[in-house]
């Protein structure tokens, strides 16, 4: 059996994540959409890890190609629909909602496309989006004026339009929770960096290693199930009353800190979605 994290980035989560498998005696291997149709067969498994395109207007290429893996008997995890609604925002917001699942509510807002009024403070973000880029907070009505005057010349902007979001108030911290085959395997408390309201690692925030109260580990399941997701990002941040789910990242990257109980985080995550493959290829054959 080849286990395969099928992925255009040889990103260090990535090779770790290779790297343990093979430590658990898998031959493993990153392999692009194209190649892992091309090499894998029935038995093996992919991990899909396709990611938000650069320009932040939608997913990377492969999707026909992993719809056409699982076609084949290949032991797919992370499916186009999963990844779909993780790098989607509105399509997250929206099944969020629908499966009762705190979070921020969340408007569209498009050229010629008629929309409520959000309420300020707000977040604009695009909905493709990653690393913090083209994120801005508007306080007033005169700062959401210009911002939108701003985007409109993005190229992801004018392909989607923009999503406002409510404004959760910063704590100056946030949580990443990485769930795996149903279970929570990593999670980090995230730091902004001095005088930055986003959390961001790309724009200067740092990691720390935390254990996740229950609370956040329930929420954090709760969305991955939400989204059939098997190996996922849950970002959380902390309200009055506990936390809200505000993104999810079906491509998560995550260290070493990320780790639990001492373990190593790449391991515990490898042995996880093994067993999700193995359970999901029993419950098939059950099916049929």
């Amino acid at each position: 059996m080849t286990f395969a994290v099928v992925a255009h980035s040889r990103s260090e989560t990535n090779l770790r994540l290779v790297a343990a498998a093979e430590s658990l005696g898998y031959s493993a291997s990153v392999l692009s959409p194209r190649d892992a149709l091309r090499l894998l067969g029935p038995d093996d498994v992919a991990l899909a890890r396709l990611d938000v395109r650069e320009g932040l207007d939608g997913i990377e290429s492969g999707i026909p190609e992993l719809e056409r893996l699982a076609a084949g008997g290949v032991r797919l995890l992370n499916p186009p629909g999963a990844l779909v609604a993780a790098h989607d925002k509105l399509l997250t917001s929206r099944v969020m909602r629908l499966s009762g699942v705190p979070h921020p509510h969340t408007w569209h807002i498009a050229e010629g496309m008629p929309t409520a009024a959000p309420e300020l403070p707000l977040v604009l973000k695009p909905r493709f989006g990653s690393w913090g880029r083209d994120v801005s907070l508007c306080r007033t009505q005169a700062e959401l004026d210009n911002e939108l005057d701003r985007l409109r010349f993005r190229g992801w902007f004018r392909e989607h339009g923009v999503l406002a979001q409510e404004l959760v108030q910063p704590q100056g911290w946030d949580l990443r929770l990485v769930v795996a085959g149903g279970r929570v395997v990593g999670a980090a408390r995230r730091l902004a960096a001095p005088g930055e309201w986003r959390t961001n690692v790309a724009l200067g925030g740092i990691t720390e290693p935390t254990e996740p109260p229950p609370l956040a580990r329930a929420l954090a399941l709760s969305a991955a199930a939400a989204i059939g997701a098997d190996l996922v990002g849950v970002d959380l941040l902390p309200t009055e009353n506990g936390y809200l789910i505000v993104e999810l990242n079906g491509a998560v990257d995550f260290r070493a800190e990320y780790a639990l109980d001492g373990g190593d985080v790449f391991e515990s995550t490898v042995v996880q979605l093994l067993r999700a493959a193995r359970e999901g290829r029993a419950l098939s054959a059950v099916g049929a």
